[in-house]
């Protein structure tokens, strides 16, 4: 009889041990389980900021893409206008000399046909004669007295200025009046 305490009590230190391996078991699998689920959070924040990066990303592509499309034609038309400069001046001596043939009328429908091509392409003038001077729009090479005029408006236009889709490709050169 002696030895059935000895059992309950070696049996029961088993129990207990058993118990707080239990439980040190299953408190580390709550940490573990913690920790899995912070990650699972990090990761998918990582994720959501991932996805709105990358949507950001083809948002930007394909504005560049549309901006790059609307002013693709920009280097052909800049290289144009010298030669459209030249017809004007052709044009303009014709006019000073008193020619009128077949010739000028020639020089001058290759000008309107150039300008329209341009013109839908985007490329159009800019008005400056007798309007306000903008520097966003005018290029003032030279100040003229003038009393007929308010100051600051253009009285002359020596180079032509045109704009594609709405930005400059080349300001207008112009003679702005000055206070007499």
């Amino acid at each position: 009889m002696s030895e059935q305490p000895n059992a309950t009590v070696n049996g029961g230190d088993d129990v207990r041990a058993d118990a707080t391996a239990a439980v040190d078991e299953i408190e580390a699998l709550r940490e573990r389980a913690d920790k899995a689920e912070r990650e699972r959070g990090e990761f998918k924040d990582l994720l959501l900021r991932t996805r709105a990066d990358f949507e950001n990303y083809q948002k930007r592509v394909q504005r560049d893409l549309a901006q790059e499309r609307r002013y693709a034609q920009r280097p052909l038309a800049a290289d144009l206008l010298p030669a459209l400069d030249n017809l004007d001046r052709a044009t303009a001596a014709a006019k000073q000399a008193g020619e009128t043939g077949p010739l000028v009328q020639g020089v001058a429908m290759v000008q309107t046909q150039l300008l329209d091509v341009l013109r839908r392409h985007g490329v159009t003038t800019i008005e400056a004669q007798g309007k306000p001077f903008d520097p966003n729009l005018h290029q003032a090479v030279m100040q003229q007295p003038s009393a007929d005029v308010a100051p600051g408006t253009v009285v002359q236009v020596l180079q032509q200025g045109f704009t594609i889709n709405e930005q400059v490709l080349r300001p207008a050169s112009v003679v702005v009046s000055a206070a007499p």
